[in-house]
């Protein structure tokens, strides 16, 4: 059975008059890079400050590495790196200064691991630089080297790609994806940028005004958004008669607006097109596609906003 790293049992968060966390479930992992979806305000920064104890929770409970009493939770949580909002760096000290002042911290013992941490994020040959003259690529990853400097099992970023260049988040995501092969590091990861998220992730939160609406792995996001035949024509119930009587297929699904995804047939659309005109159905359109996570997000909060 799969460790699990984090898990939240009817988690809420309440400010004065606003509900920022509604009974929120989480299941997170080992090994897991768990992409955390929403809107700006949509509660991510929130839970993310709840289970490493920057605040506390109004009700529920957060279990941290399957401890979830007081004291063994605070324990926990020290065997979490994080990053929230914008790292603490001091502009006028060099990346190896700014990592000694928090191993200081920490109370991480020895400064072997500033070297290997340097090292890790791509910033040996920073030497004497002062940080204030850092790229923003490069103050992103000194902010995640100050987060890996404990060796946490437990990796929590938020936006971590915020201002990046392409380049600057193709990095990041390869050193993401470097920790959590080769040394096996859990990553919560908080990100509007969608596409980013779909290449990385291996699990999937979304939330949406404080509400978990659906947790799914990437397997199940694949068969969500995979490949289909888009079919729009003037009689859907005509042409799904056609699809399963002549084309002998059950694999599709009619869209409330009548308009058909057919997931069978992407390698042969002029017989579909041959079936739907012979018997005299006007084809209005007919294009290969598949759903991004950015639509297929969309379309889930659209419905929760209807609910």
């Amino acid at each position: 059975m799969c460790e699990s790293i984090l898990t939240t049992n009817q988690l809420t968060k309440k400010y004065r008059n606003h509900l920022a966390l509604d009974a929120i479930h989480i299941n997170i992992k080992k090994g897991d890079i768990y992409g955390f979806i929403g809107q700006n305000g949509a509660g991510k920064s929130t839970l993310l400050r709840l289970i490493t104890g920057l605040a506390a929770p109004t009700r529920g409970t957060i279990a941290l590495f399957g401890n979830d009493n007081p004291k063994a939770l605070t324990d926990a949580q020290k065997r979490i790196g994080a990053i929230i909002e914008s790292p603490a760096l001091f502009p006028t000290m060099t990346a190896r200064e700014n990592l000694e002042v928090h191993r200081l911290q920490k109370g991480v013992p020895g400064k072997a691991c500033i070297d290997k941490t340097l090292e890790l994020v791509g910033l040996t040959d920073t030497g004497n630089k002062k940080v204030k003259n850092f790229s923003l690529g490069m103050k992103q990853r000194l902010g995640l080297a100050i987060a890996l400097l404990s060796d946490p099992e437990f990796l929590i970023l938020d936006e971590p790609t915020n201002g990046l260049d392409p380049m600057g988040i193709v990095e990041l995501r390869k050193l993401i994806q470097k920790l959590n092969k080769e040394k096996g590091l859990t990553v919560l990861i908080s990100s509007h940028i969608l596409s980013e998220l779909h290449q990385l992730a291996t699990k999937y939160g979304i939330i949406h005004n404080g509400k978990l609406l659906e947790e799914l792995t990437a397997n199940e996001l694949d068969d969500q958004c995979r490949q289909h035949l888009r079919i729009k024509v003037d009689q859907p119930t005509s042409a799904t008669t056609v699809l399963e009587k002549e084309l002998t297929t059950t694999d599709f699904e009619v869209m409330p607006d009548g308009t058909i995804k057919l997931y069978q047939y992407l390698e042969d659309v002029r017989k579909v097109s041959k079936a739907l005109t012979d018997n005299q159905l006007i084809i209005e359109h007919l294009s290969q596609n598949g759903d991004s996570l950015e639509s297929y997000f969309t379309s889930l909060i659209g419905g929760a906003d209807r609910d």
